[in-house]
């Protein structure tokens, strides 16, 4: 069965970073173009970035363009996205998304496989 499971959260400064992973089993998502979004306590899931399957296209939200940064290791079936100068406001449940989607960025709803989130905490 197909799983995605995210790693890498935790607690941090204001100004810090922190690296998430997200480690893809029980199939190849090399094919897949994959996705991070977050939640924040009473607010909807908002879109964080995207990557193509090959890891040639990304692709931000506005509040983060210029300090996160997604990859991708297709041999490690594993997506990162790379956190830095971190502010209150990204404190959050941090999910990854895989999905084959026709359409960029893919919107949510194309994403078929998602993880079980890992929590982010900035604290000032």
């Amino acid at each position: 069965q197909a799983q995605l499971v995210e790693s890498g959260g935790g607690l941090v400064q204001a100004g810090g970073s922190l690296r998430l992973s997200c480690a893809a089993s029980g199939r190849t998502f090399s094919s897949y173009g994959m996705g991070w979004f977050r939640q924040a306590p009473g607010k909807e899931r908002e879109f964080v970035a995207a990557i193509n399957w090959s890891g040639g296209k990304t692709y931000y939200a506005d509040s983060v363009k210029g300090r996160f940064t997604i990859s991708r290791d297709n041999a490690k079936n594993t997506v990162y996205l790379q956190m830095n100068s971190l502010k209150l406001e990204d404190t959050a449940v941090y999910y990854c998304a895989a999905g084959r989607s026709v359409r960029w960025p893919p919107p949510s709803n194309d994403y078929d496989y998602w993880g079980q989130g890992t929590q982010v905490t900035v604290s000032s």
